[in-house]
Order: structure tokens, then C-alpha cells, then sequence
């Protein structure tokens, strides 16, 4: 039996040499394989040796030989492929160990491989007679299968052919998407090039490549009867990979989906660098934000705008949590996840002894959003991710009345947790406190309503944010009857000098936000 090495990663490769040697098997390498079982003192014959061939081009061409890819590729259920291989010398290879070079760590055309993806997929194509071991993950569980049945199984064959083609898909994707780059670089650089174009261009290319692999399990999906997992983009990271859970139950569909709205929401959030947020997040939608020097303070008042709600939630702690801060959680409703920076020892003693069901969460700050998919069946929607685009400095006052140092804050913050939040959206803040908001309405002016009914008194005084215009001056004026003090929209209804002949009716001050508007579905 004859085994090729020949990989990038020689992570466990002499181990598992030596184990295939130990076996009787015949090992063959190359390159930089070959020199590390050379320096282990492990037997072996040298692809150059054995085909006669010598490397050339710096290593581009090494294993791309007859000898080596006819002992691969031989169909040996067919009599004439054994008597061409007969005829020519050509030996059967019988497995097949090989990793890529690592593309994604530092795209280049150096680091395109070509000899590895082509054996790796000849082994995999014939997988009926041909093992091939891509993953060191997989060198303990093929030396035992050897060790005690002689013999690698077609299903552990077919197993390990799927996960090459995985391999080598999930690699030439990341090549797709880096040839993406250049390319939109060299447009970026070029004259008289349309910025919508160059944009187009940049986040909407003739085709998306995406390789999935899975991350993590979860309890269930969106609901108990629904499978569910997650996955990430092959050669992407996630800040998802380096959470740490400390307490509580696997996670859900659902936990995931809100955790990771919350935790972005609490990022974005925070214009002063000495105020940190908390965030409460229901089925995607904030029920409470706030910002505050101190944190104990900014859950209080962030737990204020909608305590009912804010029942079996998740809560987002923009800073460590302190003793202090995980006594005040903990005297609060039951969240389903509490997700923060870090967490002091004693701060998950107390939560851990007082929340024993609440799933307790470390995480590092999340990235940028780049594109957003959305499938519908066979087809898929695709975006480039909602952001901020307009310098609230910017924003444009329609009404006589100008809003005061303070409203120009809370119409900040009023906006980033309107953006959001599923649509039709208002929400209102007032001195750094979300205190109403109004989530998912067909209606706008329902959408305010509900707003200012849970924000109540606190209303006065306060500003609100619309993710869309008004339609109608009937959204503006529930605010104004409620005591709002400033408003921001994106304006652009054929109505608009409507809305602000009403907001000037009512000594209301009104901000346009032009060119951006922030529906969420």
C-alpha cells in the first residue's frame, strides 16, 4: 500500500508517517513534506524520484506527472486501467495526504496552489479505490481504522472525499473573492470611474462564492421543531468564534440572532468615549438602550424603557461587568443571554448562583457587516449592509425652531436604535434614554402611537426618530400630542411641507435626514 504526503500544514504528519510506516505501508513525498520526514528519520521515496522528474519553476510543478496522477486516478474495477498502468510502470497509490497553502492568511498568486487542489480532487474523484486525508483532525481516526480492520472503509472514504471537495471549494472562493478585490481596487484607481458603479462593482459582482462551514450546534432553530446550526464563511472571520460561554443552556436560533443585534447596537451606540451602552434586545428589536459614564446606571435606565419586555431578553453590556453591575442585572427580569466584554469573578459568581438559566456571554467587538443574503427559495437577495452614511452634523433643520445641544444628542441616539428596528419604526430618547419604541407596524402612525404610549410622561422634553418619512403630518403630531421636542426623518414625501407646517405649528424642532433612510425587514 502506498500513501502520498504532501502538505502545508505538517501539523501531526510525522506521527501519522510514522504510524502508515509502522503498517507497512510505502510512504512518497515531496518538498517541504519530504524534508520534515527526512529530518524525523522517516523512510521514504521522493516524488522526483520516482518520476524521474525533478521540480522546476521554484516548486509550481512537482506531483503534476503521469506517475503520480495515473496512480491516483486508476479505475480498478476496469482491467485496462491496471494494463496501462502495467505497461508504463505506474504504481497504484492508495491514499492521498494533503493540505493547501494558506491562501486567506496572505493572498498572492504564490500562494494559489495547484498541484494540491489537483490531487486532492483526483483522490477524492476516486474515492471508490483511493482514501485522501485533508484535515490533521483525521490522522488518529485513519491510523486506528487501519490498525484494526487493515483497511480504510468506503463510507470513512466517502466522508473524507466530500470533506476534500469542501476543501478545495472553500479555497477557490476565497481566490474568487480576492480576485474581487484587486479588481475593484484597479477600478477604485482608474479616471472618471461613477462612485455608484465603483460601488456596484465592489459589493455586487457577477457572482458570490460563498463556502459555509459549520461552527457551533444550537439547541434547536428558529422554533423546536426546526433544526438549526451555525455556520461561517470559509476564510472569514467571526467575532462568533471567540465567545465564551460561562453559563447556561446551548444556545438557540434565536439567541444567536438577537445576541449578535444586540451586541452590534451596543457598538454603535456611544458618540462620547466616556459613555458606555446597554442594550436590551427582544426578537431582534431594541425594548430598551441607554447610554451612561456608569453602567450600573445605564441598565437601569436602559431596562426602564420597557421592563415587561424585557423579560427573557438579551442584554448588552458595553463595558465589564462589575460585582455592582451584575447585582443590578440580577435584581432585574430574567434575560436569556447577558453578553459583554469580560466579566469579573465575582460578577459570574453572582449572575451564575442568581441566573442560573441565563446563558452568560464574553465576546470581542464584532465585525464590519459587508454584505447581507436574504434566500427566498432558489433565489437570494443580496445587499451591501445597512450603515450610517449622513454626519448628523449634517442633517438638515426644516422648521423655524433649531434643536437644543441636548435634543441634537438624543436625536443621535433616537436615530441608531430607530435604524434598528424592524419597520415601520419610531423611537424615542430623551437624555440619552430610549423611553418608547415602536416596532414592526404596518402603519406609521401606529408605530407612534405605540412609541409614545410606552414612553409616557417621559416623553416631554424628549426627540424621536422615523427610519421613513411621513407620509402623512398624523405620525408627527401623535409625538407632538405626547410632548416630543425634536424629530429627525428622513424626509421626501410629496407631503413633507405638510409634516413641517405642522411641526412648526406645534414648536416642534425637525431634522431631515437626507439620503438615508433605514427600513429593516
Amino acid at each position: 500500500m502506498k500513501a502520498l504526503l504532501s502538505v502545508y500544514d505538517k501539523t501531526g504528519i510525522e506521527e501519522f508517517a510514522r504510524g502508515l510506516a509502522a503498517l507497512g505501508w510505502e510512504l512518497i513525498s515531496s518538498g517541504g513534506t519530504s524534508a520534515a520526514l527526512s529530518a524525523a528519520g522517516i523512510d521514504h521515496v521522493e516524488v522526483a524520484d520516482l518520476t524521474g522528474a525533478p521540480e522546476m519553476l521554484g516548486g509550481r510543478v512537482k506531483t503534476l506527472h503521469p506517475v503520480i496522477h495515473g496512480g491516483i486516478l486508476a479505475d480498478r474495477a476496469k482491467p485496462d486501467h491496471l494494463d496501462a498502468l502495467d505497461k508504463l510502470g505506474i504504481g497504484l497509490i492508495d491514499l492521498v495526504v494533503c493540505n493547501l497553502y494558506p491562501f486567506t492568511s496572505d493572498p498572492s498568486i504564490e500562494l494559489i496552489d495547484v498541484g494540491g487542489p489537483t490531487m486532492v480532487r483526483a483522490a477524492a474523484k476516486n474515492h471508490d479505490h483511493v482514501a485522501v486525508v485533508v484535515d490533521p483532525a483525521d490522522y488518529g481516526p485513519v491510523l486506528e481504522e487501519l490498525r484494526t480492520d487493515g483497511s480504510i472503509s468506503l463510507e470513512t472514504r466517502r466522508r473524507l472525499a466530500r470533506q476534500a471537495f469542501a476543501h478545495t471549494a472553500g479555497y477557490d472562493a476565497a481566490i474568487v473573492a480576492w480576485l474581487d478585490e484587486r479588481e475593484q481596487e484597479a477600478l477604485a484607481e482608474g479616471e472618471d470611474v461613477d462612485a455608484t458603479d465603483l460601488e456596484t462593482a465592489l459589493l455586487l459582482p457577477d457572482s458570490i462564492h460563498l463556502t459555509l462551514e459549520r461552527a457551533g450546534s444550537l439547541r434547536y432553530g428558529e422554533n423546536p421543531h426546526q433544526h438549526g446550526a451555525r455556520y461561517r464563511v470559509v476564510g472569514r472571520d467571526s467575532w462568533w468564534d471567540d465567545v465564551v460561554q460561562y453559563g447556561g443552556k446551548e444556545l438557540s436560533y434565536l439567541n444567536v440572532f438577537d445576541a449578535d443585534a444586540a451586541w452590534r447596537l451596543v457598538h454603535e451606540l456611544p458618540t462620547d468615549p466616556a459613555e458606555c451602552a446597554v442594550a436590551i434586545i427582544k426578537h431582534a428589536n431594541p425594548c430598551g438602550a441607554a447610554l451612561d459614564a456608569d453602567l450600573v446606571r445605564a441598565y437601569e435606565l436602559a431596562l426602564e424603557c420597557d421592563p415587561q419586555s424585557a423579560f427573557g431578553g438579551i442584554v448588552a453590556i458595553g463595558g465589564p461587568v462589575t460585582l455592582a453591575v451584575a447585582e443590578a442585572i440580577a435584581a432585574g427580569p430574567q434575560a436569556d443571554v447577558i453578553i459583554a466584554p469580560s466579566y469579573d469573578e465575582e460578577a459570574l459568581a453572582q449572575l451564575s448562583s442568581k441566573r442560573k438559566a441565563t446563558r452568560l456571554l464574553s465576546a470581542p467587538a464584532p465585525e464590519a457587516l459587508v454584505r447581507q443574503y436574504r434566500f427566498l427559495g432558489n433565489a437570494v437577495l443580496v445587499q451591501d449592509a445597512d450603515r450610517f452614511l449622513v454626519d448628523p452634523s449634517t442633517w438638515e433643520v426644516a422648521t423655524e425652531r433649531q434643536p437644543t445641544e441636548s435634543e441634537w444628542q438624543d436625536l443621535r441616539i433616537a436615530w441608531k436604535v430607530c435604524a434598528r428596528t424592524t419597520s415601520n419604526a419610531i423611537a424615542v430618547v430623551t437624555s440619552g434614554q430610549a423611553v418608547g419604541i415602536g416596532a414592526g407596524q404596518q402603519s406609521r402612525v401606529v408605530a407612534a402611537q405605540i412609541a409614545v404610549q410606552k414612553a409616557g410622561e417621559r416623553a416631554t422634553g424628549g426627540a424621536a426618530a422615523s427610519d421613513a418619512f411621513f407620509p402623512f403630518p398624523d405620525g408627527m403630531q401623535v409625538l407632538a400630542a405626547a410632548g416630543v421636542a425634536a424629530v429627525v426623518q428622513p424626509g421626501g414625501s410629496i407631503r413633507d411641507d405638510e409634516v413641517i407646517a405642522a411641526a412648526d405649528a406645534a414648536g416642534i424642532a425637525m431634522v431631515m435626514a437626507r439620503g438615508e433612510r433605514h427600513f429593516r425587514h
